[in-house]
């Protein structure tokens, strides 16, 4: 769905209907999240998010035991989806993107 968005937004953009602007938001959030290793996620959570486990799966709308399967190397467990989006938010832009 995400593919067919953004050649609409390409062919609106190629008739001048869409801004250079707008253009590049829709490129960026149609862009694949990276993929989120344990050491990824465990230095997003203390480093940018500043915090515990369970403050950090609480604001990202999922459980504890999502988070510590995430941070674990032997649950080879990985973010995705919506999941994914809102770490590379947070990676990017601090928990005040999330929170304004």
């Amino acid at each position: 769905m995400l593919r067919e968005l953004l050649e609409t937004a390409e062919d609106l953009n190629g008739y001048g209907v869409m801004s250079k602007t707008n253009m590049a938001k829709v490129r960026a959030l149609c862009a694949e999240p990276p993929v989120y290793t344990p050491d990824r996620v465990v230095s997003v959570r203390t480093t940018i998010a500043k915090m515990s486990q369970a403050v950090f799966a609480s604001f990202l709308n999922v459980s504890v035991s999502t988070v510590q399967k995430w941070e674990s190397p032997s649950a080879d467990k990985h973010p995705s989806g919506a999941a994914a989006k809102l770490l590379q938010l947070v990676e990017s832009k601090g928990v005040e993107a999330l929170i304004a």
